[in-house]
């Protein structure tokens, strides 16, 4: 290790990345610092470059340019080293479900040649929920228990990095917000977490926030920073005929969204001129206040602004 990488107080420190498949850029010019402890969301949409930067964190795929640190080692020379020290989780379940939970950690464990196994796996096990459920077929798990068997299985080896890609993509909303609690908790022992998502209610637990597009990180910060730098404005309304209001509105100028959310009516755009024409067009009794835009519009936005589709 560097003496540079030793002093970083970054987990992940690249620069310039750049990886391609033939002639398509997927990843052009992307640098992005981590700090230790911090869960940093990965936004964008499918085909962004989300994926492909995962892979080239955690040694999986070699850059065609650019160089940095992920865990204090080197992304081109050590990606070896990295693979033995990060989580990787992906979003499609890729476990044996001919194997019970114990049989599939124990697996995993010795794999990683780790000292004391079976303690090490029901640890685990306790930490995840899992105990009661040992000798279950990883088959017959529902979505979020096989959910927390990947998760149980990326971080027994007491990785120093975990890296998320859509991971929660298919399971309930119960489920979702339990896995995250689990996230914060090893978060705040230390854990740094690097998580894709589509749901903005996952993105909004996040404390940093990175939007891609077309293979560049076009904003990032936390969620606030980011609906502030989008220069969305935004308007909500109450009342009858909301339904009627929003139909109407999405095919007026200004307008870039009107949707209905229970009983309220949300519309945004950027030109302020504009949008004020169009709501006050509307015929009915619908009460109009300004509002701080939600990070859905804001991710919306931009992939409209990016020709992106989610």
């Amino acid at each position: 290790m560097s003496d540079a990488a030793a002093m970083s107080d970054y987990v992940i420190d690249v620069r310039d990345l750049r990886k391609s498949f033939g002639a398509r850029k997927v990843v052009e010019g992307l640098t992005l610092q981590v700090a230790k402890g911090e869960i940093c969301g990965f936004l964008g949409a499918n085909g962004s470059g989300k994926t492909t930067t995962i892979r080239m964190l955690c040694g999986l795929l070699i850059p065609d340019g650019g160089a940095g640190e992920c865990i204090g080692l080197d992304i081109i020379r050590q990606a070896p080293l990295i693979r033995q020290h990060v989580g990787y989780m992906t979003q499609k379940f890729s476990f044996y479900e001919d194997l019970t939970v114990f049989e599939n950690l124990d697996f995993v464990a010795s794999v990683y040649e780790m000292k004391d196994r079976a303690k090490a796996v029901q640890d685990i096990m306790v930490r995840m929920g899992l105990a009661d459920r040992r000798d279950q077929l990883a088959g017959q798990l529902s979505g979020g228990w096989k959910q927390r068997l990947a998760l149980a299985a990326c971080v027994l080896h007491q990785p120093k990095l975990l890296l998320l890609d859509e991971p929660t993509a298919g399971v309930d909303a119960l489920a979702r917000r339990q896995f995250w609690d689990l996230i914060h908790d090893m978060a705040g022992e230390g854990l740094t977490v690097l998580v894709s998502t589509h749901y903005m209610d996952e993105a909004e637990r996040c404390k940093r926030i990175v939007y891609l597009a077309n293979g560049r990180i076009v904003v990032q910060g936390s969620a606030d920073e980011v609906s502030s730098q989008s220069g969305l404005i935004t308007f909500e309304a109450s009342g009858e005929g909301i339904d009627d209001a929003a139909r109407a509105l999405r095919h007026l100028q200004g307008v870039e969204a009107a949707a209905v959310f229970g009983r309220s009516l949300h519309v945004a755009g950027t030109d302020r001129a504009a949008l004020q024409t169009a709501i006050h067009s509307i015929d009915g009794d619908l009460k109009w206040e300004e509002v701080p835009p939600r990070l859905e519009d804001v991710f919306i936005h931009m992939l409209s602004a990016k020709g992106g589709e989610p």
